[in-house]
C-alpha cells in the first residue's frame, strides 16, 4: 500500500447560502457520510479586498447574487469570527479538521488566532506578500497556497518567501486551475508533477485543488504525487451561487474518498513474482 493516505479537504467555502445551520450540517454530512478529513471555508474582509468600485458594483452574475450590490453579496456569505469558532468547535467535536481560506490581512489575524492546524492562501491572494509574511512570522500550523492564475515567476517568490522565513517545511502548494467549472483540457495535471521535481524536496507536500466536473481525474491527481486532493463541497448544485456548479455533491464526495483509498492501496508492488491470489489461477490455467 502507497504510505501517503491521500488528505480529501471538502471545500464549502461559501456554499452555506450565508446560513450558519446548514454549514453544520455541510460539516456533519461530509465527516459522516463523505468520509471527508477536512472541511475548509473562506474568510474575507470585503471593505479591505475590494476597492470601493468593485464593493458597489453590481454583481456580474445577478442570478447567483445574495445582495443588490457585489459587496452585498459578499457580505451575506461571511460569517463572524464568533461564528468561525463555532464551526471549528464543531468540527472538532465530531471528527473532522476545520480550515479556512485568507484573502486579506484582516482575515488572516482572524483566523490565525484561532489557530487551526491548516489555513490556505487562495490563488488570488498568493502575492500578498505582507498577509505571507505575518502568517510565516505569527501562525504555527502549516500554510497551503494555491498557484492557481500564478506564472512561474510568481511561484518561485511564493516559495522562497516560505524559504527565507524558515516556513518551507510548513508549505504544502497546489496545482490548480482558476475555473469554475474548468474543461479536462484545462485541469492540466502533469503540473503536479512540474511543482514535485521543481518543490518537491523544498516544501512539505504537494496537494490538487480542482475545480473540474466529476471524479475520474483526481485518482490521476493523486498517483502523480497530489496528496492534498481539495474538491468545492455542496449539499446541492442547483442552488443560487457561483462555485456550485464546480462543486461535488455529498454521493460524489463520497465516492471521491472511497475512490482514492481505493487508489492509495493498489498503488504498489508485487510482494512477489506470483501472489497468493494468483496461485490457484496459475496451477489451474497456466500453460508451459
Amino acid at each position: 500500500m502507497y504510505e501517503q493516505k491521500p488528505i480529501v479537504i471538502a471545500e464549502i467555502g461559501g456554499n452555506h447560502k450565508g446560513d450558519f445551520e446548514i454549514a453544520k450540517e455541510m460539516i456533519l454530512t461530509a465527516k459522516i457520510f463523505c468520509k471527508a478529513d477536512v472541511v475548509k471555508f473562506q474568510k474575507r474582509n470585503n471593505k479591505e479586498l475590494l476597492t470601493p468600485e468593485e464593493y458597489n458594483a453590481p454583481h456580474p452574475n445577478p442570478a447567483n447574487s445574495y445582495g443588490e450590490t457585489y459587496g452585498e453579496h459578499r457580505e451575506f456569505l461571511e460569517f463572524s469570527n464568533e461564528q468561525h469558532a463555532e464551526l471549528k468547535r464543531y468540527a472538532e467535536e465530531i471528527g473532522i479538521e476545520y480550515s479556512t481560506s485568507v484573502w486579506d490581512m484582516t482575515s488572516a489575524k482572524e483566523i490565525s488566532a484561532l489557530n487551526p492546524k491548516k489555513i490556505k492562501i487562495p490563488s488570488a491572494s498568493n502575492m500578498q506578500f505582507e498577509m505571507l509574511e505575518y502568517l510565516a512570522k505569527n501562525y504555527k500550523g502549516d500554510i497551503h497556497i494555491s498557484f492557481g492564475m500564478t506564472t512561474h515567476e510568481e511561484e518561485k517568490k511564493i516559495v522562497d518567501c516560505m524559504v527565507s522565513h524558515g516556513r518551507a517545511k510548513d508549505t504544502v502548494l497546489y496545482a490548480c486551475t482558476s475555473g469554475y467549472p474548468v474543461e479536462f483540457e484545462d485541469v492540466c495535471l502533469l503540473e503536479i508533477k512540474r511543482l514535485q521535481e521543481t518543490y518537491g524536496s523544498i516544501v512539505k507536500d504537494i496537494g490538487f485543488s480542482g475545480h473540474h466536473n466529476g471524479i475520474a481525474i483526481d485518482n490521476v491527481a493523486y498517483a502523480l504525487g497530489a496528496n492534498y486532493i481539495e474538491r468545492h463541497f455542496t449539499l446541492n448544485r442547483t442552488w443560487k451561487g457561483t462555485d456550485h456548479a464546480a462543486s461535488l455533491e455529498p454521493d460524489g464526495m463520497r465516492r471521491l474518498v472511497r475512490d482514492l483509498a481505493a487508489t492509495q492501496h493498489a498503488l504498489t508492488y508485487k510482494k512477489k513474482d506470483v501472489l497468493d491470489v494468483e496461485e490457484v489461477q496459475r496451477k489451474k490455467l497456466k500453460r508451459f
